[in-house]
């Protein structure tokens, strides 16, 4: 009977919550929206760079190593990349919604759980085709590389989902980052270019890290936006625990090493390797061309005023990680 009673008083709180999140949306939004749209939503496309990002890297890590190009192994990569980060924003909405985490005083885009717009068993039906699909794409990645990528793509399943979710979701205890830069930088980069040329390399690890960093700043600015919201529901994210302060020098870390790293890379090629001539040499540093997108966004960050401003960083800083891949990308593949 004990059980029973609180899951209905914890029901009653989430639809008390869901409807004072409903009374607080803005003025004029249309809730009877499509189905389509409701899932759009859910699924968060303007994340979605931020996935692509690092196996896009990955395949210009490998041709730089002087990797043929797998068709096979590209495609499932991307495939694997952009459905695992689909299921982690699902993951998400419905885990932020159950701990009450998204409230009536949320900053940021609208979550479909806590609005009403899809119900929870949507929810965990949606997840669990999701992680279904991922898996398939996954046994083909295995069936290229080996067991070694099944623990690998189960390693990122388990992360997903638990960011927010399960007995112990590490977004909530200031592990957020360590894990973005982990699987979005080297899993994503270094898994891409190991299925492309069948081995590990130095520079996987390398061209990992502006990936991993400049995805850990998307994830820093989220958590600076949501700061005032988080304490209030006991996320303890790095900006709750350590203040705005750091998660701003946080942020202009990330920006400072993803820029860094092709720099370091030009001189260490410069200093060791007998092939250093000529133009391409100096590719790697093509990335450096988007610094002028990094240059407001650092400017947003270090200003005061409504949080709400920092969701057009958080776009910006997506774009800006999409726009670098692709450039580093080139910058190592062309020899």
């Amino acid at each position: 009977m004990l059980p029973v009673a609180g899951e209905r008083r914890g029901a009653a709180r989430r639809g008390t919550r869901r409807q004072r999140y409903l009374r607080s949306g803005p003025a004029g939004h249309n809730w009877q929206m499509r189905s389509s749209d409701k899932w759009l939503l859910a699924i968060r496309p303007a994340t979605l760079p931020a996935s692509a990002s690092g196996v896009i890297v990955g395949l210009g890590a490998a041709r730089a190593a002087g990797a043929p190009f797998r068709l096979d192994a590209a495609a499932g990569c991307m495939a694997v990349a952009l459905l695992l980060q689909i299921a982690a924003n699902l993951a998400n909405d419905l885990s932020d919604f159950r701990r009450g985490a998204d409230t009536p005083d949320r900053l940021g885009p609208t979550r479909v759980a806590a609005s009403g717009l899809v119900t929870v068993r949507q929810l965990e039906l949606a997840i669990g085709i999701v992680l279904a699909a991922a898996a398939v794409a996954g046994v083909g990645l295995a069936l290229i590389g080996g067991p070694m990528f099944v623990l690998v793509g189960l390693g990122a399943m388990l992360a997903a989902l638990a960011y927010t979710g399960g007995p112990f979701a590490y977004g909530y205890h200031g592990l957020g980052e360590v894990f973005v830069f982990a699987f979005f930088g080297l899993v994503a980069v270094a898994g891409t270019a190991a299925l492309q040329s069948g081995r590990l390399d130095w520079l996987y690890v390398a061209a990992a890290v502006p990936v991993g960093a400049l995805t850990t700043g998307i994830l820093v600015v989220n958590n600076l936006r949501d700061v005032s919201t988080d304490r209030a529901a006991g996320k303890r994210t790095l900006a709750v625990m350590l203040g705005v302060g750091f998660a701003r020098a946080e942020y202009m870390a990330c920006l400072v090493a993803a820029g860094a790293v092709p720099i370091l890379l030009v001189a260490a090629r410069w200093q060791w390797a007998s092939d250093f001539a000529g133009p391409a040499a100096l590719l790697p540093l093509l990335p450096l061309v988007a610094t002028p997108l990094a240059v407001p966004l650092w400017r947003a960050v270090a200003a005061d005023g409504d949080p709400r401003r920092l969701n057009l960083v958080l776009r910006g800083t997506a774009r800006l990680t999409l726009v670098f891949a692709v450039l580093f990308a080139v910058g190592l593949a062309v020899r």
